[in-house]
């Protein structure tokens, strides 16, 4: 194992420390979200100088956050009380400038462009109450098609996904409240194709679906049972796919297989065994190929990043694991993200804090 220092750390303010929950790289700095409904901008350079910018959320309780455009520092939030919203966090932000409401006509600056350079901040909330009235718990975005996809919680026997084209206006372009039969947990995008939609819920189930078709008897093109409820869920490329679910259990299934009732090309089991953890945070899928899974344990105070690559199989590298020590003391790493050419690695918690882990000197 190599050991990377804690060189800097953030601990937000307060008698009682929020929640930490992730960590969003952008382009205007490293966007935090925190259980005191908050969006905090730091600059990954210094974080111990603290958040340049601190905007205030209207969810209620902020449950997720996806980056919309990175590069131009537009993120999407969401939260408990069923509001989406999209962020420019820029510098030179003032203001709100353009809300709406479902079900009303109070909509102002529909359609709106977000590679307009003259607005330099934009919240843009639809209410989903007029949609779903429930808790929003998972969000994807994906910039090629401007949608923005919301998954709720089960109320009265439905559990919804929500899909804005963001030119369009407030209205949603498609709903599908047939998909799942449980929470919606996690939603993400294919990485080449904007209208392919992944979703993963506590009712185990994994589903791909094309939404360009509006009938929910036809728009899962794939389903695979992961037999557990899934806490995260993504692609690793264009064709395979991964789930973990809340009792760490990970497995991959691929589109292009057609397997007996979407089992899994590889079942690795209880990651708490394989990578001796006590939870995981997260798998973070890289650019490169591969992906980077995140797993701690509260009671040894520890934090490993561990690389899962495809040579002959899938296999995790645990001959090169990255440890960070001390991680966030006993309380659990919510979120991380790595900086392969900066080598810096950075981390949330539970404990209120941001930190910085280095190579040692």
């Amino acid at each position: 194992m190599y050991n990377l220092a804690c060189v800097e750390q953030y601990k937000f303010p307060g008698t009682t420390l929020p929640y930490v929950l992730d960590l969003i790289p952008l382009a205007a700095g490293l966007a935090s979200i925190s259980t005191d409904g908050n969006i905090s901008v730091l600059d990954p350079a210094r974080i111990g100088a603290g958040p340049k910018r601190v905007q205030a959320t209207s969810h209620g309780s902020l449950t997720t956050a996806r980056a919309y455009d990175a590069a131009a520092s537009v993120l999407a939030t969401t939260g408990e009380n069923g509001t989406v919203a999209l962020w420019d966090l820029r510098d030179s932000a003032t203001g709100p400038q353009a809300s709406v409401k479902i079900g009303t006509s109070a909509a102002r600056d529909w359609p709106l462009s977000l590679t307009n350079t003259d607005k330099y901040w934009m919240n843009i909330v639809d209410n989903l109450a007029g949609s779903c009235g429930v808790n929003a718990l998972s969000l994807a975005c994906d910039l090629t098609t401007q949608s923005v996809a919301v998954g709720t919680e089960l109320v009265d026997y439905q559990a919804s996904i929500v899909i804005w084209d963001i030119r369009a206006g407030p209205t949603p372009k498609v709903k599908y409240s047939d998909v799942h039969s449980d929470d919606i947990t996690e939603l993400n995008f294919h990485p080449s194709n904007g209208h392919v939609l992944l979703s993963g819920s506590t009712d185990g189930l994994v589903n791909v679906c094309d939404t360009r078709i509006e009938d929910e008897d036809e728009v899962v093109i794939q389903a695979f049972n992961h037999g557990a409820s899934i806490h995260h869920a993504g692609f690793l490329n264009e064709t395979e796919v991964y789930a973990l679910s809340h009792d760490e259990k990970l497995a991959l299934y691929d589109l292009a297989e057609a397997r007996e009732a979407g089992s899994a090309t590889r079942d690795f089991g209880d990651l708490r065994h394989v990578v001796n953890c006590r939870y995981v945070a997260n798998v973070l899928p890289k650019a490169g190929g591969g992906a980077v899974l995140g797993a701690g344990s509260q009671d040894a105070e520890t934090f490993q990043l561990v690389h899962l690559a495809k040579g002959a199989e899938w296999a995790f590298a645990l001959d090169t694991v990255v440890g960070l020590p001390g991680a966030h003391g006993a309380e659990i790493v919510r979120g991380f993200c790595v900086f392969d050419e900066q080598q810096a690695v950075y981390t949330c918690g539970e404990d209120g804090k941001v930190r910085t882990w280095r190579p040692p000197v």
